[in-house]
């Protein structure tokens, strides 16, 4: 049996700012989802285009006191359960997140767009909107399931040069993105989550223009542009990926890009930054892909 999916992170709020972002149901349609209806101890649910499979609401309460949030949530005819743990951190505090039920580091691979498989970085774009809601900062983005535009633009407050050299240089987008990226960093060079010598399908960098843009395309076809314009004092980041069947929109890396341009964000905002995330785990991960310690 596979073992759940597994992470922690850090907070800049105390446990009840996070307690009510995670269990009422306004705070829930600011951060998470479409809709959301909460009676607890009775109900708990979210749905809308926001949610895999979020036609109806799917979830089941199954306990929501001393700081831990447990519900069942069926996705597409497998039950999982999801749990949230609180604990303060100083002033700050850490969620202990876990899911039953999801695929394995393989699995994923090959079907990151099915229901089950798209749960992984669903959550790491919902967990990343959490954490600016509850800092008090606008959320980045939240994915539309129901539709197949892939274009984000968000500011970020510092100079444009310097966006460019965390998306351009591997050592700076490993930093932030929190995987580790090995490429060759000109047009026609490799590209690679992991690295290259592992990867045997590597991106390909087909637009780098310095100060203003880079492209990967990838052998299906699809393709993740950077483009930047100063704004302000700062920097506009239009996030773009096309070159897919608008049948099947390949939602599970959009969401996956979306909660790295969060983090990003955070990056050059935060005056002392620090990755979010404090441990992540998914079975099957090679060793050395996840690199979560800021360095």
């Amino acid at each position: 049996m596979t073992e759940p999916m597994r992470f922690q992170v850090r907070l800049r709020a105390p446990v009840q700012d996070v307690w009510h972002a995670l269990t009422d149901a306004g705070a829930l349609r600011s951060w998470l989802s479409e809709h959301a209806a909460v009676d607890l101890p009775g109900r708990y649910e979210f749905w809308g285009r926001y949610t895999p499979v979020g036609d109806v609401p799917r979830q089941k309460l199954l306990q929501a006191e001393d700081n831990v949030l447990q519900y069942a949530w069926e996705i597409d005819g497998t039950e999982t359960v999801v749990e949230f743990k609180l604990a303060e951190d100083g002033e700050g505090t850490v969620i202990t997140f876990s899911q039953t039920g999801l695929p394995d580091f393989e699995a994923l691979l090959a079907d990151p767009d099915s229901p089950l498989g798209m749960i992984h970085t669903f959550w790491a774009l919902s967990v990343s909107n959490l954490v600016d809601h509850v800092e008090g900062r606008p959320i980045t983005a939240r994915c539309d399931l129901t539709s197949p535009r892939m274009r984000e633009e968000v500011r970020i407050d510092a100079p444009r040069g310097e966006v460019y050299a965390s998306i351009a240089d591997p050592a700076e987008f490993t930093r932030w993105f929190g995987a580790r990226i090995e490429a060759e960093p000109h047009v026609g060079g490799r590209w690679a989550m992991g690295s290259l010598e592992m990867d045997p399908r590597p991106a390909k960098i087909v637009d780098l223009v310095p100060d203003g843009k880079m492209s990967l395309a990838y052998e299906d076809g699809i393709v993740a542009t950077w483009e930047l314009e100063d704004s302000g004092g700062g920097t506009k980041l239009t996030f773009v990926q096309s070159g897919f069947s608008d049948e099947k929109p390949p939602y599970g890396s959009w969401m996956g890009w979306l909660s790295g341009v969060a983090e990003l964000r955070r990056f050059h905002e935060i005056d002392v930054w620090n990755p979010m995330w404090v441990d992540v785990y998914l079975e099957g991960t090679p060793e050395g892909l996840i690199t979560i310690d800021g360095k």
